[in-house]
C-alpha cells in the first residue's frame, strides 16, 4: 500500500529526516511516535507532498508518487488530516463536508452520510459554522471531511492533541472502527496507551531517524518509554 524508502527532507539547509523507511500494508494501522520536534509532522508532510523530499522515495499502491503534488496523491486515495483541527471556519459543518465531496476524486454522495455515521455528534451541528465548534468537534469534522473522499489510506497527525477526554475516546473508537473495516491508517500519536490499543505496528523517530520499529507487542518496553519521555 504505502512504502517509504530512505526518505530525506528538511527546510532550506536544515535537514530534518534522515533515511526514514516504513511500510503500511493494506488494512493495517501503523503508529509513528517520538518526542516533540523529532520530525513526525515533517515525515507526514513529505509523504503527502506538502514538503518535497530531498532524497528517497514514496510509493503508493505500486506507483512512485515522490514527485507528485498533494492533490495528485489525494486522487490516488490518500487523505491527510494535519495537526491543528483545520476546517473552513466560515462554512457550516455541512458546507465543509460538501466542499470535500466536490473535490473528491470519486464523488459518492453516500460518503457524506457514511462520514456522519462515524461521527454522529456532528449530525445536529450541520448548520453551525465550523468556527463556532469546540476543538474536539472541529477535529471530528476534519477527519469526517477526509473520509468523504473515500480514502484507501488515512493519515492522521496527532488527532487527540488538546481535546477533551470524552471526545478523545470518541475519536479513538472511530479510528478503531475504520481500521476494523479495513481502512489503512498512518497515525502520529503521543499517547503510548492509545497506540497500544489501536496499532498493528509502530515506528519511533528520534532526531529524524527511525530508532525503533516493529509489531505493537514490542512497543511497551523501558527503552521505548525512554525514547518517548518528554
Amino acid at each position: 500500500m504505502l512504502s517509504v524508502d530512505r526518505l530525506c527532507a528538511g527546510y532550506g539547509s536544515a535537514r530534518v529526516l534522515f533515511d526514514v523507511s516504513l511500510e503500511v500494508e493494506p488494512g493495517r494501522l501503523v503508529c509513528v511516535m517520538g518526542r516533540n520536534g523529532v520530525g513526525k509532522t515533517t515525515l507526514l508532510n513529505t509523504i503527502m507532498g506538502v514538503l518535497p523530499a530531498t532524497a528517497g522515495s514514496v510509493v503508493f499502491d505500486g506507483r512512485d508518487v515522490t514527485r507528485c503534488r498533494p492533490h495528485e496523491r489525494v486522487r490516488l486515495g490518500m487523505a491527510y488530516v494535519p495537526q491543528g483541527h483545520e476546517t473552513f471556519p466560515q462554512l457550516t459543518v455541512l458546507g465543509n463536508l460538501q466542499v470535500a465531496l466536490e473535490a473528491a476524486p470519486r464523488r459518492d454522495p453516500a460518503a457524506l452520510e457514511a462520514a456522519l455515521e462515524v461521527f454522529p455528534r456532528l449530525k445536529p451541528l450541520l448548520r453551525r459554522r465550523a468556527g463556532f465548534l469546540s476543538g474536539g468537534q472541529q477535529q471530528q469534522l476534519a477527519i469526517a471531511r477526509a473520509l468523504v473522499t473515500r480514502p484507501r489510506l488515512l493519515i492522521l497527525d496527532e488527532p487527540t492533541e488538546g481535546i477533551q477526554p470524552s471526545i478523545v475516546q470518541e475519536i479513538e473508537e472511530a479510528i478503531g472502527r475504520l481500521h476494523a473495516d479495513g481502512l489503512a491508517v498512518l497515525l502520529v500519536e503521543q499517547y503510548l496507551d492509545l497506540a497500544l490499543r489501536l496499532a498493528d505496528r509502530f515506528v519511533v523517530l528520534d532526531a529524524g531517524h527511525v530508532v525503533r520499529a516493529g509489531d505493537v507487542g514490542d512497543l511497551d518496553t523501558p527503552e521505548v518509554r525512554r525514547l518517548l519521555a518528554v
